[in-house]
């Protein structure tokens, strides 16, 4: 994993509110294009990062909660090839 990634990725981790969550996260987004690991891993981490947003701003718990299910949802849905 590249220094870069993980610094964004460390600010993403850092996130205390909905709107910075929805800030960081649009800006790691991968090219839709990107390898499905990529895009695998990029939803299922900004599952989390949603999640842990939903116990920190209390008020807007359910739409971080349903952004959370969202991308989890997304995540999952991409099915790897094993090689």
């Amino acid at each position: 994993m590249a220094a870069v990634e993980l610094m964004h990725w460390g600010l993403a981790e850092q996130v205390r509110t909905l709107s910075e969550a929805h800030d960081v996260l649009s800006k790691l987004l991968p090219h839709p294009k990107s390898k499905p690991g990529v895009l695998k891993d990029y939803y299922l981490r900004s599952a989390a990062i949603y999640a842990r947003v939903a116990e920190t701003d209390r008020s807007h718990h359910h739409e971080a909660l349903y952004w959370a299910t969202r991308e989890r949802e997304k995540g999952e849905a991409i099915k790897l090839r094993k090689s």
